[in-house]
């Protein structure tokens, strides 16, 4: 019998990998990363010297095409299989990230005479500049008493589609325009494998405020935050709006030729990193945390009926798994914390002890972390560098660092920021349970589980739940690649269901972190006075943090002029 493949491309924040899986057994048979030439653009735009705003973070669309041109033929031409024997192909990738389009489905940054507008460009998802726009919109809901709101927790993120949509018609009313249509970066590139602009139900229902039953919210309450939004549904977010796992369309021989690849193959309907991970580790059905863990931390749940949860980015039906209620929550920086540490906060004496070591500085400072006892460094500290997404919903919020003193050390402080990212989950987890959506076990995936078992271990006393890791280093890729071997189907070597494809591709190893009881006992005590540092800085008692971040916002904008003038 002949082997039958899909490929699974996991668009990331930084670079993009496709990966060849086998159908039969989910095995890994290529992989190959292509990093994005441009990366995040957010000082300068490419094309000229214009300087972004406080919060701004776009993307190059190119950047993604040239994923499609490097890894998908790298992986082919390494596995050396016959291209005829790949039936599928699924994509994912952070969201919302968001690009207005023409009504060719061009980008506006591609037209000369608008490139040098910040707004033609693609929004990543950690754009935050939309953040008073999502206030407003979080008040108007509220007071309008609309019924989707509790869908997400009580609070809409700047990071969603129509709070940056809405700063775009703000800030920039001729790039709104002139837009045709506003998509998700993942709808995009699915549009330029096949042709075919198609939406997803899972970006739709998660950062868009569409409901498979409702639809999206209501006219009037669009014309409430502005009239020039009143028919902003009908017009640019018009477009049918399908299930995961959804055919959209077929290869082109245009991009079939560039990818290495045969026209005609199926291609699934786009996805979320986070949500492909699900099935990607084989989980099917409630009570199952999925951890998507890397420069941020996304928790997925599936449950049997929709619940309201404080901060859950959403719940959708059938936004993860058909037949289910998928939640989302999430951690707007856990990988990002330990980087900007290693990367800023770092004496000379540990990269050199590093370098003679021949280890890269996170292991260094890992394994000096894990010779400390839980509370042994004194230390307490929130996880907020980026925000906190789940579940105060607030990007205005920063981090903190309680306990220090004179003789304070690196790992001392390396250990409690991965303590405090694994408080951020419990809290998460915490909510879910309180509101009866049950979480019985964890499941991880991404990059940080498969290099740093402190950490691993940490979150299962944190939590006191088992841990389980899944198999791949690429889950997300491999769970598209399933979703594209639904959109082909049964009859050409696929599978009809999503279920039926994660029971035989989904895989996890055989170790797992379990806690440690004397270990959860102190994390509890610990726990404790978290939660009232995060109910102190983060409910109103005291707003500081976002005092601080006012002040500066000023005086860096009011310092730019005076660099701007005397530049003149």
């Amino acid at each position: 019998m002949i082997d039958k493949y899909s490929i699974g491309v996991d668009y990331g924040t930084e670079s993009g990998r496709a990966v060849l899986v086998r159908l039969s057994d989910g095995a890994e048979i290529a992989e190959h990363v292509t990093s994005y030439p441009h990366s995040v653009i957010d000082e300068t735009l490419p094309v000229s010297n214009l300087q972004l705003g406080y919060d701004w973070a776009l993307q190059h669309p190119n950047d993604y095409m040239e994923v499609l041109k490097q890894s998908v033929p790298s992986i082919i031409k390494t596995s050396g299989i016959d291209p005829s024997n790949v039936v599928g192909i699924g994509i994912d990738f952070t969201a919302c990230t968001m690009l207005p389009v023409d009504a060719n489905g061009e980008p506006l940054c591609f037209k000369r005479e608008l490139m040098s507008d910040p707004h033609s460009w693609v929004k990543l998802w950690k754009h935050h500049a939309a953040q008073e726009e999502a206030n407003l919109i979080n008040k108007a809901a509220e007071e309008n008493g609309e019924s989707f709101l509790g869908r997400y927790g009580g609070r809409i993120s700047s990071e969603w589609m129509i709070a940056k949509i809405w700063q775009i018609l703000n800030e920039s009313p001729k790039i709104y325009e002139q837009t045709d249509r506003f998509l998700e970066a993942t709808d995009w590139v699915v549009f330029k494998m096949t042709g075919n602009i198609i939406r997803n139900s899972c970006t739709a229902g998660y950062k868009a405020l569409w409901h498979k039953k409702d639809g999206y919210p209501s006219r009037e309450f669009f014309k409430s935050l502005d009239p020039r939004l009143e028919f902003l549904v009908e017009t640019k977010l018009r477009g049918e709006i399908v299930p995961l796992g959804t055919k959209a369309g077929s290869l082109t021989p245009e991009m079939a030729e560039v990818m290495g690849l045969l026209p005609g193959i199926a291609v699934a309907v786009g996805n979320v990193d986070a949500h492909a991970a699900v099935p990607g580790v084989g989980v099917v059905e409630p009570g199952k945390l999925v951890m998507a863990m890397g420069t941020s931390i996304c928790h997925m749940l599936l449950g049997t009926e929709e619940k309201q949860v404080e901060g859950m980015c959403g719940v959708v039906e059938d936004g993860i798994i058909p037949g289910y209620y998928g939640y989302e929550a999430g951690q707007s920086a856990v990988g990002d914390i330990f980087a900007w540490f290693v990367e800023q906060g770092i004496p000379s004496y540990v990269k050199e002890a590093a370098v003679k070591e021949q280890v890269d500085i996170h292991a260094w400072l890992e394994k000096r972390a894990s010779s400390f006892l839980p509370g042994e460094t004194g230390l307490l500290a929130l996880d907020w560098w980026n925000g906190n997404r789940s579940v105060l919903v607030d990007t205005d919020l920063t981090g903190l660092i309680i306990g220090y003193t004179l003789q304070t050390k690196p790992e001392e402080i390396y250990r409690a920021l991965l303590e405090s990212t694994a408080f951020g989950t419990k809290k998460i987890v915490d909510a879910f349970n309180s509101n009866g959506v049950t979480v019985n076990e964890l499941y991880a995936c991404g990059g940080l589980p498969q290099k740093n078992k402190l950490l691993m271990q940490i979150y299962a006393d944190v939590t006191n739940l088992e841990i389980k890791v899944a198999d791949s280093k690429h889950t997300p890729a491999v769970g598209a690649a399933m979703f594209g071997a639904v959109a082909a189907g049964r009859e050409k070597g696929g599978y009809d269901s999503i279920v039926e494809a994660a029971k035989k591709m989904g895989r996890i190893r055989e170790e797992t972190y379990r806690p440690i009881p004397e270990n959860v006992e102190v994390y509890e005590q610990l726990y404790r006075e978290y939660v009232i540092l995060h109910d102190y800085f983060g409910r109103g008692p005291n707003n500081v943090m976002k005092k601080l971040k006012h002040i500066k916002q000023g005086l860096t904008e009011k310092n730019k002029g005076k660099q701007k003038e005397a530049a003149r």
